[in-house]
């Protein structure tokens, strides 16, 4: 099959349109720019889509890069014979590759190798037949002194070392093998007893004796288990029932009864245990691995994908408080392009509660800047600086909101801040950055390493390859479906424009310091090594707001602009007319403009940007409002009902911001009175909620809430202890719903273990 059929077949699309997108994507195409304006072409085919084609052609690829080394290397040792290079040539996946070329590959001495040198391949060959022969008769013909064997018995033990490399290196088997192991294998940790009374270890307490089916466990646990291997406080072994793994071997290897037969049943015992389970358990692991990366990958994506698209506040004047205790509150001013105007520290909080001065200042600055809303970090003492604005009387149309200030630190002290304030402390640029994020949450949060920004679960622990290749995906997917600012944007908003990249967007920004504001698109073409098919890229998703052409404020392609100015003089106006008249776009018959070029996907999206030039598909922005006089941990008590927000999305619940510092999990069994298999079936990042508290443990900084209708208040006999707590298979059939095991609970803000 070929691979653009294979592919088609995959993702459930026609080949032709597979063929056309690797064509787009190998001519250096964006996804962005392919799945947006080049619909006639790929049949319509969306990100996502445009996307599992690009992966998979790759995937592809390499595959048939490493078949052709891997017959060229069995070639030069003369040893490729026609059915062995069928076999290479139908093998469909890399594993399969690697099983076949397992025998012929270059190795380090081996048992078996060192046997051959000695002279026994014979033996064993004679050996693996199985005939009815004298055994030890038959060995003792390769007795030889000089070439180190000194009897019957390390004859055959050699003969056996070259049989169990030859069992082990067997393609059939070897699958085999793999499947029972990824269908049957059991994952069992334990605690290795020099660090049972570690305090560190005790964060991976529900794992100090526990096991369940590779098969089927969670990826948020594999991953958790593996963090405790790697630090040094769990074993972790994979592997199936044994006589079932040399059941499926002996049945493929040994053909009878007779003396032979026994020293071939001998030997699957000994490639099973010292060469095949441990090289099979490595690939597992490695295959789990992979699975487990993919869903958390999976799940920080969409959660950044949520958060990079949450409602922005837009252009309005913001003061930003970084709020804090002992160390005062950090305060500036932006105008509404997010230029600092101003920064001054105030002192409300303890010790100082210097309320008078500070109160002044605000308002000083709320009328000096005419700020319209004041974003409010959401770190320590966030809630006490709240209250304190609050009370101050500002204007009602003054907007006070809390803002998730994760990575905001990170921002600050990055080359990017640098660049933008090198006259400014970390702690001004930290300000600004939360407030920037009230205003346009995109722009600002790509100026941050997407880990950093608090979402996800296990982000450190995940293949980072395949990780920032993902989140690139999402930033782009988003910074380009919003639209980007030409002449406003920063250097890592402009990066992540179809086409660009880092060097191109800061050759823009040059441009733009020297010479000004840019008039129209077609300037860009002006900007030094933005040539030909990077404008063809880019042009699309910058936006010039007040540019002579209106079009070039609008998702309208400049290579579609000649269509829009037809259909203009066809209706006797002018493209502005087009663009702010209901009544002439009614009177524009699409199908008049159908052409080889452009097809009635393309123009009916041309009508709807004509309909909102530059429309912004993020949703209008909404104040969180915590409750009152529940500021920290120690004000909760259980069956409370809050108001909160979402702010994070795992495999097995949702996080939520109350409002006192620490967020809250909302197990999966408790995020609604239905069953629920997954969290994005009923919240996404951001969203306003209200839950129950379940329990709170002040000490150990967890809280578990529900967002059930009816959510019952947790009895105390009911709560699970440390002298109560089930073993683990109790533990697994019961699937406690209060958080499924400790390790997840911990993960609060994606903190755990960092």
């Amino acid at each position: 099959m070929k691979h653009e059929e294979r592919i088609a077949s995959e993702l459930s699309i026609n080949p032709k349109q597979v063929i056309a997108t690797i064509g787009l994507l190998d001519e250096g195409a964006t996804v962005p720019f392919i799945s947006r304006y080049r619909k006639e072409v790929t049949g319509s085919l969306d990100d996502l889509q445009v996307a599992g084609v690009r992966d998979r052609i790759q995937q592809l690829r390499d595959l048939d890069a490493r078949r052709e080394a891997i017959l060229k290397s069995i070639r030069e040792q003369e040893k490729l014979t026609p059915e062995l290079e069928k076999k290479i040539n139908e093998a469909q996946t890399m594993t399969a590759l690697e099983d076949l070329y397992l025998p012929y590959k270059p190795k380090r001495k081996t048992r078996a190798s060192m046997a051959k040198e000695k002279g026994l391949e014979p033996l064993a060959l004679k050996v693996m037949d199985q005939g009815n022969f004298d055994v030890q008769l038959e060995a003792g013909k390769f007795v030889d002194s000089e070439k180190g064997v000194e009897s019957e018995e390390e004859a055959l033990q050699g003969a056996r070392d070259i049989i169990a490399e030859t069992i082990n290196e067997h393609a059939e088997t070897r699958q085999k093998i793999r499947e029972l192991f990824m269908k049957k294998g059991i994952i069992a940790s334990k605690v290795l007893k020099s660090k049972e009374k570690n305090a560190d270890a005790q964060k991976y307490k529900d794992y100090f004796e526990w096991d369940e089916p590779i098969a089927k466990i969670p990826s948020h646990r594999l991953l958790a288990i593996r963090r405790g291997e790697k630090e040094g406080f769990l074993s972790m072994n994979i592997a199936p029932e044994e006589e079932e793994a040399l059941e499926i071997i002996e049945r493929q290897f040994v053909k009878g009864t007779s003396e032979a037969s026994e020293q071939v049943a001998v030997a699957v015992k000994d490639s099973y245990k010292r060469l095949m389970s441990v090289s099979i358990e490595t690939e597992v692991r490695m295959e789990s691995k992979k699975k487990a990366d993919e869903e958390a990958i999976t799940v920080f994506a969409e959660n950044l994908k949520q958060l990079l698209m949450a409602a922005p506040l837009g252009q309005k004047a913001v003061m930003a408080i970084d709020p804090g205790f002992r160390t005062g509150c950090k305060v500036v001013c932006l105008d509404k392009q997010g230029k600092l105007l101003e920064f001054t520290a105030i002192y409300p909080n303890e010790p100082q509660r210097d309320t008078t001065r500070a109160g002044e200042t605000v308002k000083h600055l709320v009328e000096k800047h005419k700020i319209e809303a004041i974003a409010i970090g959401n770190g320590t003492a966030s809630r006490e600086t709240e209250s304190f604005v609050k009370k101050l009387g500002l204007p009602s149309s003054v907007i006070v909101a809390m803002v998730n200030e994760s990575g905001a630190s990170i921002y600050s002290a990055s080359e990017a801040a640098r660049d933008e304030f090198p006259n400014e402390d970390v702690t001004v640029r930290g300000s600004v950055s939360i407030g920037r994020r009230m205003m346009d949450p995109l722009a600002e949060l790509v100026k941050i390493d997407a880990k950093s920004i608090g979402v996800g679960q296990y982000q450190h622990d995940v293949d980072q390859t395949a990780l920032k290749k993902s989140l690139d995906d999402v930033v782009m997917a988003c910074v380009n479906n919003v639209g980007v600012e030409l002449n406003t944007s920063s250097k890592q908003l402009l990066t992540y424009v179809s086409g660009l990249g880092a060097s191109i967007a800061e050759n823009i920004v040059k441009y733009r310091n020297e010479n000004g504001p840019f008039k129209s698109r077609e300037a860009l073409k002006k900007v030094p090594r933005l040539g030909g098919k990077a404008f063809e890229q880019a042009a699309g998703f910058l936006r010039i707001e007040g540019a002579e052409n209106p079009l070039d404020k609008s998702a309208v392609h400049p290579e579609r602009y000649s269509t829009v100015e037809q259909m203009a003089k066809d209706a006797q106006a002018t493209v502005k007319d087009l663009m702010t008249s209901a009544e002439i776009r009614k009177r524009v018959d699409l199908k008049k403009y159908v052409s080889d070029d452009v097809g009635l996907p393309t123009l009916k999206d041309i009508m709807q940007e004509l309909d909102k030039p530059g429309r912004d598909p993020r949703d209008q922005f909404e104040a969180v409002q915590f409750q009152e006089g529940v500021n920290e941990m120690k004000d909760l008590k259980e069956g409370m009902k809050l108001p909160g927000v979402v702010t994070n999305i795992t495999k097995f619940g949702a996080f939520v911001d109350v409002g006192v510092h620490q967020d809250g999990l909302v197990h999966i069994s408790h995020l609604s009175n239905s069953f629920v298999s997954d969290p994005t079936q009923v919240v996404k990042l951001g969203q306003k909620v209200h839950v129950t508290v379940l329990e709170v443990d002040v000490s150990r900084k967890r809280i578990s809430l529900s967002m059930k209708g009816d959510a019952p208040q947790v009895k105390r006999s009911e709560k699970r202890t440390r002298s109560n707590k089930p073993t683990p298979k109790k533990a697994k059939e019961e699937r406690n719903p209060e958080g499924d095991l400790q390790a997840k609970l911990a993960m609060l803000k994606g903190k755990f273990g960092q």
